[in-house]
């Protein structure tokens, strides 16, 4: 089966107006110059007859050697989109094929790189899927207000994901801060949702689609609705509120913020997006990110790569800057079934703006980004009956925790019926997926819980108290599984186990 873009699986049911369910499958250093600090002549030709292509070029983070670095990318025939001069990396465009490589021999220049293989007016596609519709129970006034009576929301008896992590029994001790916020990095969340919207801060969001955040109105929202319904989905599971209307979330009182990054055609989630979301969520004081997706081209972003590692350097970069601005970044593990701590991976689908090559990768010196990034909490799924979910990637000492993310072949009881996982879509619809980006928002979900519960606890509080408090099944024993390796404390399918809502607000 390909490679899936998202942390998802081929899953969806979507429930529309009248909520009908809609379902379907979805480092080498840069050289050091001799040269003087402006690098290249001043009438040094340069070639401008490749295809216009994005760069990050990263730096050390002294505003003398990040002006001299912006006037050699104009002197290498590039332009500056955007510099992130508090982290060192500088965003730039250039129709020059040597651009990267030129800028490498400057000064001051940590790394540099493509962050794409396609050129940027070009469109691509990406495996997302389409929907099926289907029939489900309609939402009425009466059963609202029942709804409200019981505590429970319309829908609730489907999120079998609630009650597998005690969310339910942790909005009635705790529902979670109005201080505390999540930034969903991702394909843009539609605010105007009616289970979405209560939440929402407008404020904390924007796009990040160029590099450089756009605040304007409604620019953190989809770009095509039927196409982008990825962090919207997201969003729900983390905070949908619990008003009597649809689902509810996992920390169903604090506030959810979107940070697009995904490009308007193909859904594709370049670095210099992604630096921008951190850094904006970082300085708009967001206390938890949540990022469902890898940072495209490459599922792995390889050392000995020079525009590779440039990638993986300038998002780390940006996650660690995050981190110190007090969030907690929690990211999926994918969805490949891959062990993130073999020795080897064939790695089939990079890279996926382009025509892809199949690559035996080395994971200890090859980052999935940013699962994989120092200091992210990285999330594996699970099923209705806590088990590693068949698609979701594994690794000991790789993954942190684990979260209901769904899976087809693990079937709960009346009334729930799908082992997917139900949550919001745009356009006031609700609907099911599978993958360890559902995974992923339950554990953003938890974290926001726990930094309710103690507001003053650093991100590396909080990722303690995560690992801490989760309850690890063990290995499966029946049927074995060689796969799995480790303790019943700590192991491949797990990591430290699987995430407690109720014990984040109870402790």
């Amino acid at each position: 089966m390909a490679h899936l873009r998202f942390r998802r699986r081929r899953a969806l049911l979507a429930v529309p107006a009248g909520l009908a369910l809609v379902a379907s499958l979805g480092l080498l250093p840069g050289a050091a110059s001799a040269a003087p600090q402006d690098a290249l002549p001043a009438k040094a030709p340069v070639a401008a007859d490749g295809p216009l292509l994005s760069y990050v070029v990263n730096t050390s983070t002294d505003h003398a050697t990040v002006a001299k670095v912006k006037k050699a990318i104009g002197r290498a025939g590039g332009s500056v989109v955007t510099a992130y001069g508090q982290i060192g990396v500088i965003v730039a465009h250039s129709k020059n094929p040597d651009f990267a490589k030129t800028l490498r021999t400057v000064p001051g220049v940590q790394s540099a790189g493509a962050t794409r293989t396609a050129p940027i007016t070009s469109a691509a596609t990406t495996d997302i899927g389409k929907p099926e519709k289907i029939k489900v129970p309609k939402v009425t006034a009466q059963s609202e207000a029942r709804s409200l009576a019981t505590g429970k929301e319309p829908l609730e008896g489907l999120q079998w994901d609630i009650a597998a992590i005690k969310a339910d029994k942790a909005a009635e001790v705790n529902p979670g801060s109005r201080n505390v916020t999540v930034a969903v990095i991702d394909t843009g969340v539609d605010d105007t949702h009616p289970d979405l919207k209560p939440n929402f801060s407008r404020s904390q969001s924007a796009s990040c689609v160029t590099g450089k955040a756009d605040t304007s109105p409604g620019s953190w929202r989809p770009f095509d609705p039927d196409e982008d319904y990825h962090g919207t989905h997201v969003a729900g599971e983390i905070a949908a509120p619990r008003n009597g209307v649809g689902v509810t979330g996992v920390a169903p009182n604090v506030k959810v913020s979107s940070i697009k990054v995904s490009q308007a055609k193909g859904s594709f989630f370049y670095a210099e997006s992604v630096v921008c979301a951190f850094v904006f969520a970082a300085e708009h004081h967001v206390q938890v990110t949540n990022n469902s997706y890898y940072v495209d081209p490459w599922m792995f972003n390889c050392a000995d790569d020079p525009d590779q590692k440039a990638i993986a350097d300038a998002v780390g970069r940006a996650a660690k800057f995050a981190t110190r601005k007090g969030a907690v970044n929690v990211a999926s593990a994918g969805n490949s079934n891959f062990d993130l701590a073999a020795k080897k991976i064939t790695d089939a689908s990079s890279p996926n703006d382009g025509t892809p090559v199949s690559r035996e990768i080395d994971p200890s010196k090859c980052l999935d980004v940013p699962a994989q990034i120092p200091g992210v909490v990285t999330v594996s799924a699970t099923g209705v009956k806590s088990l590693k979910s068949y698609y979701s990637n594994y690794g000991l000492n790789q993954i942190d925790v684990a979260a209901p993310g769904g899976d087809v072949r693990q079937v709960p009881e009346l009334p729930a019926k799908d082992g997917r996982i139900l949550s919001t879509l745009p356009g006031g619809d609700y609907g099911y997926l599978q993958g360890t980006s559902m995974a992923g928002p339950h554990v953003a979900g938890v974290a926001a819980l726990l930094k309710s519960a103690h507001p003053d606890a650093s991100p590396q509080e909080i990722q303690w108290l995560l690992k801490a408090q989760a309850d690890n099944p063990g290995c499966p024993t029946a049927p074995a599984d060689p796969a799995c390796t480790g303790t019943k404390h700590v192991n491949s399918f797990y990591g430290f186990g699987i995430v407690n809502a109720l014990k984040a607000v109870e402790d």
